[in-house]
């Protein structure tokens, strides 16, 4: 498919989507406003209660999650939602839900009144998020954050101690016989809520416009949960709430939002894990081609190149040897590759330290002893290099030493890593020192220095040999 075609399907999906849940509240809209059946709201205090419990821990796992994506991209956008859904979760948790269960609420208190004034400032919140740039960085987060916090403590308790004095924002009268109340709002009511459904209608058609364009999963639902939050206040403006004693079908819409909201972080969390794996996959690949091209192929150009010199020059009598010793070294770096790829990615790097040391053990018929400190700090990529340094280290100790036991050891203070071998050791100004610089002190001492770490060896004639890995 074209990228063309790609991003039709992506604004369809994200229209789509929108267009659908449209479509399904206004199919409920209209079945309770038509069938007597179907009513505005029914009486379950405990379910009111457990409706808006939900809706706060889903605003709060919410702006933890989109909190999370903000913290990688720093945009405004992912900021103000943040914003939004903490205030939403006020609003719902401690002025709602928490006195409705604790029994603390009254009709003529002011907690009502402050819950409608969050819940609508979450709604700006909101729908300034769906008209803000994405990429626009949020230079003083704290400039924003402290004034919205002080805003929510200042309206809570502004609710806590005006009390009675205010209106009461819904007032209920049971009518006959009938078990639903009817309600009289408070013009202000009507006005909040009004302005609540325009605000969440901007947000829905903004936040499903960019979701299309960027095709980004989290904003597409969010989108299609504003739809929902704005079928919600329509409800409220048809039959007014507030009551903790009913649950309304504006409830039901609400909650509807925040899942809808909900399930598009949860597809971005693993859309974000699918590109990490990914990811990953792709590194491993990288750093296997990198490998093999440092090592293998340079040792296979090496033993063409002797070879040649070996056509030209036959008396050259260390050449054999000089292709002998390439040769093994190839073979180490083929089955080293091969061993990185069958091994499960998330191998700890003592394992595998441990695993390499006992292959090679194994190769070249000799006892290896491993102590190795599990609190030393070792990430992947310096795992890969200290790996490199041990195979060449043991083959030195091996072909040159004739050693028959390697000591392999790693601590932490000072963090140190020693190979120790029990060979024939040799002198530094010695030809067989001279040799074995030749055939891998220098390849080992440069990967040392990548590392930002010292490589130093001791040895002595008949005393082996120990390669010191030392970092500051």
């Amino acid at each position: 498919m074209s990228g063309q075609g790609r991003a039709t399907t992506r604004r369809g999906s994200a229209a789509a989507l929108a267009s659908w849940t449209a479509l399904a509240a206004v199919l409920a809209t209209v079945a309770v406003v038509v069938l007597p059946v179907v009513r505005f709201a029914y009486r379950s205090p405990g379910l009111h209660v457990a409706l808006e419990t939900a809706n706060a821990l889903i605003a709060l796992l919410l702006a933890y999650l989109v909190y999370g994506r903000y913290r990688q991209r720093r945009g405004v956008q992912d900021f103000l939602i943040v914003q939004a859904m903490w205030v939403a979760a006020v609003a719902n948790l401690v002025l709602t839900a928490l006195p409705a269960a604790l029994g603390i609420g009254s009709a003529e208190d002011g907690s009502r009144w402050a819950a409608l004034a969050l819940r609508f400032l979450g709604s700006i919140a909101l729908a300034v998020a769906s008209l803000a740039a994405p990429r626009t960085p949020v230079r003083r987060p704290a400039r924003v954050v402290l004034p919205v916090a002080l805003g929510v403590v200042s309206i809570g308790a502004l609710g806590a101690v005006v009390g009675g004095r205010w209106p009461q924002p819904v007032s209920a009268a049971l009518v006959g016989n009938t078990a639903v109340p009817r309600l009289s709002a408070d013009p202000v009511v009507l006005a909040v809520q009004g302005l609540a459904v325009a605000l969440y209608a901007v947000a829905a058609i903004a936040f499903t416009r960019q979701a299309a364009r960027r095709s980004d999963e989290l904003l597409r639902w969010i989108g299609a949960g504003c739809v929902l939050g704005a079928a919600a206040r329509v409800h409220y403006l048809l039959f007014p709430s507030l009551w903790s004693d009913y649950v309304y079908t504006g409830d039901v819409l609400r909650l509807g939002s925040y899942l809808f909201m909900l399930v598009g972080a949860a597809r971005e969390i693993r859309y974000y894990w699918t590109l990490r794996t990914r990811a990953a996959v792709l590194e491993d690949r990288r750093r296997t081609a990198r490998d093999l091209h440092d090592g293998l192929s340079q040792e296979l150009a090496y033993i063409a190149a002797q070879s040649q010199l070996l056509v030209t020059r036959p008396s050259d009598v260390d050449a054999a040897a000089r292709i002998g010793a390439a040769a093994a070294r190839a073979q180490d770096e083929a089955r080293r590759a091969v061993r990185t790829l069958a091994r499960p990615p998330d191998m700890p790097f003592l394992e595998m330290l441990r695993e390499a040391v006992d292959d090679l053990a194994e190769r070249y018929g000799i006892k290896a002893v491993t102590d190795l400190d599990p609190r030393t700090p070792i990430d992947a990529a310096d795992g890969e290099v200290l790996l490199r340094i041990v195979g060449e280290a043991v083959r030195n100790a091996v072909r040159h030493g004739d050693a028959q036991r390697i000591d392999v050891r790693l601590t932490r203070d000072p963090r140190r890593l020693s190979i120790t071998d029990d060979g024939r050791g040799f002198a530094a100004s010695s030809p067989a020192g001279r040799r074995l610089g030749g055939f891998g002190i220098t390849s080992m001492t440069e990967r040392a220095a990548g590392l930002g770490a010292e490589l130093s060896i001791t040895s002595e004639p008949g005393e082996g040999t120990t390669v010191w890995v030392t970092w500051s």
